[in-house]
């Protein structure tokens, strides 16, 4: 089975982003959290940036398997 890149519908907190990639990357989901948080300190709103793109242009699960 191929690995897909979704936004998951189980694992969310906002849009499911970071839920989506932690399952692709067989991560904890709130490390991914952590991450994205990080980025947005770090780099004074970048983080935030990435999350809103990523959940605009990141198909959702139900999509894929329709």
């Amino acid at each position: 089975m191929e690995r897909r890149l979704y936004r998951s519908s189980r694992n969310k907190k906002l849009f499911g982003v970071c839920g989506g990639i932690a399952e692709y990357m067989d991560a904890d989901p709130t490390v991914v959290r952590l991450v994205f948080v990080l980025g947005t300190l770090l780099l004074v709103g970048g983080g935030l940036l990435l999350y809103l793109i990523a959940a605009l242009v990141m198909p959702t699960e139900r999509q894929i398997n329709d």
